[in-house]
C-alpha cells in the first residue's frame, strides 16, 4: 500500500495537488566523537534511518541526487590528478571524498558539521581502505577557520547552509593555493522567501534550514569577486539536480519488495516530503540550485 502511494506522488503531479504531511521528527543521541571537534555541539539532522534512506536514493554515501555521478561531474573541470590536493567541505557521508580519490587521483581533505555523516564518512573511508588518500575533518560555519593556502583545488557542496555565506567564501578562498580552483554548488532563491509561507515554512523544517538565510545567485557570483576568485561560470543546474532526484526516487520505489517498519515508513514520507515541496519551490522559481566554478587570481593574504 504504502509503495503504491509513494509511486503515485512521484509521477510527477500537479503542483497543486502537493500536500504537506506532518509526521514525527526521527531522533536518537549524536554518537560520541573527539570531545575537541565542533561536531560534538551540532544535533544532528542525519540520524540513521535517514542516512540508511539516502544511501538507496542516491548511492552509499551520498546524500544528494546524482551521488557519484554528479560528484565527478563537478570535480572533472579541476583537473584533479595524484598530483593534486582537494578540498571537499560538504563531504557528507564520504561518498564524494571516495569518489575524488578513487576515480581521480586526488588527495582529499573532507569537511562536515554534522556528527552523523562524520562518523559515517569516516567509517566509509576506512571500509574502503582509503584512509591514506582521504582524511575526514570537522569544521564549524560560524567560525570557518581553514588553514590558507593548503589545497590546490576546492570543492564546497552547499556550504552556506547554517550561516551567512561571505565569511564561508572568504574562508574557502584562503585555502586555495595561488591559481587554485573552487566549484561550489548551493541552494539559492532569487528574492527572499516568505518564512510565513506554508510551503517555505514546512520545507525549511524538514531539510533544517533557516530561510531568512538564502541568498540570491547574483549574491553569491558578487562575493566571490570580492574575497579574490575570478568567476567563470554560473550555472542553474536546478532542472538537473530534479530529474537526478526524480531518478532516485523512482529507482528506489521500484525496487521496494517488502513492507518497511513503522520507523521507515515514517523516514520515507518524510524524505519523500521534503522532496515534493522542494520541487514545488524550484518550478515555482522560488529557489534555485547553483553551481560556480571560480579560480583564484589573486594572492589572498
Amino acid at each position: 500500500m504504502l509503495a503504491s502511494t509513494m509511486r503515485g506522488l512521484f509521477r510527477r503531479p500537479p503542483l497543486g495537488t502537493v500536500q504537506a504531511v506532518a509526521v514525527p521528527i526521527e531522533s536518537g543521541p549524536a554518537p560520541t566523537t573527539e570531545a575537541a571537534l565542533p561536531e560534538a555541539r551540532i544535533q544532528t539532522a542525519w540520524p540513521v534511518g535517514r542516512l540508511t534512506l539516502t544511501d538507496q536514493l542516491w548511492g552509499p554515501g551520498f546524500i544528494f541526487p546524482g551521488g557519484e555521478i554528479e560528484t565527478l561531474r563537478l570535480t572533472r573541470p579541476l583537473g584533479l590528478s595524484a598530483a593534486a590536493s582537494l578540498l571537499i567541505v560538504g563531504v557528507g557521508n564520504g561518498g564524494p571524498a571516495a569518489a575524488a580519490a578513487r576515480n581521480l587521483g586526488a588527495w582529499v581533505t573532507g569537511m562536515d558539521t554534522d556528527p552523523s555523516l562524520l562518523t559515517a564518512a569516516r567509517v566509509l573511508i576506512q571500509r574502503a581502505q582509503m584512509t591514506k588518500k582521504v582524511s575526514i575533518k570537522a569544521w564549524d560555519p560560524a567560525n570557518p577557520a581553514f588553514e590558507a593556502k593548503t589545497h590546490h583545488h576546492c570543492l564546497a557542496l552547499e556550504p552556506f547552509q547554517r550561516a551567512r555565506p561571505e565569511p564561508i567564501l572568504d574562508g574557502l578562498a584562503r585555502v586555495l593555493k595561488p591559481g587554485g580552483q573552487m566549484v561550489i554548488t548551493g541552494l539559492t532563491a532569487p528574492v527572499p522567501l516568505d518564512p510565513a509561507d506554508p510551503t517555505v515554512r514546512r520545507w525549511a523544517d524538514l531539510d533544517h534550514r533557516d530561510p531568512t538565510l538564502m541568498v540570491a545567485p547574483i549574491s553569491v557570483t558578487r562575493m566571490l569577486g570580492r574575497v579574490g576568485l575570478d568567476v567563470r561560470v554560473a550555472e542553474d543546474m536546478s532542472q538537473r539536480h530534479l530529474d537526478h532526484a526524480m531518478l532516485g526516487w523512482r529507482v528506489l520505489l521500484r525496487d521496494l519488495d517488502r513492507k518497511p517498519s513503522r520507523q521507515e515508513a515514517v523516514q520515507l514520507v518524510r524524505e519523500a516530503e521534503l522532496w515534493l515541496l522542494l520541487r514545488r519551490l524550484i518550478k515555482d522559481g522560488r529557489l534555485r540550485m547553483m553551481r560556480w566554478h571560480a579560480i583564484s587570481h589573486v594572492p589572498i593574504v
